[in-house]
């Protein structure tokens, strides 16, 4: 008993500092065609998600380019791109992992999201010393902020679909 509470009834409690490991058994195994459906599932979603970011930053463009000029537009796609063009890459390389049969390795999915910064970083340096004078610094923080949201405008259209 540890605290009124018999310690093989909740491991975690216990004193000697036993970890609960669920035991693998055939019941929690997933059949063949339940991978490839969750395979197939993560491909699209993937493809998805990229696509709602390079669609809402290209709405933001448009929406720069009505409100402040062409400037403000490019300034914003080129927001949009830095953080796109690294995280299209990442996804591309998460997708083409779905077909390996132990799928992708937490440590890949780390590594490729600290390479994703580091591009996102450069890309936004080489923004900098192309663009000069003529970059406008807003429009390129809300393309950049759009493309980081993008997976948000998916949400609510598949939760539209959903209801």
């Amino acid at each position: 008993m540890h605290g009124g509470v018999k310690s093989d009834t909740m491991p975690w409690l216990c004193c000697e500092r036993k970890l609960y490991e669920p035991k693998f058994t055939e019941k929690n195994a997933l059949t063949l065609a339940e991978r490839q459906q969750i395979d197939n599932r993560a491909r699209r979603d993937l493809v998805e998600v990229v696509g709602a970011q390079m669609l809402l930053g290209l709405v933001v463009a448009m929406v720069c380019w009505g409100v402040a000029g062409g400037l403000a537009a490019t300034s914003s796609l080129a927001g949009t791109g830095a953080y796109l063009l690294p995280n299209a890459v990442f996804a591309l390389r998460l997708w083409v992992s779905t077909y390996r049969p132990g799928g992708a390795s937490p440590e890949l999915f780390f590594i490729g999201e600290f390479l994703k910064l580091v591009a996102t970083i450069l890309l936004l340096w080489l923004v900098a010393s192309v663009g000069g004078d003529q970059v406008q610094w807003p429009a390129v923080v809300v393309g950049m902020v759009a493309a980081l949201k993008g997976y948000v405008v998916l949400l609510v259209v598949k939760g539209s679909r959903a209801k």
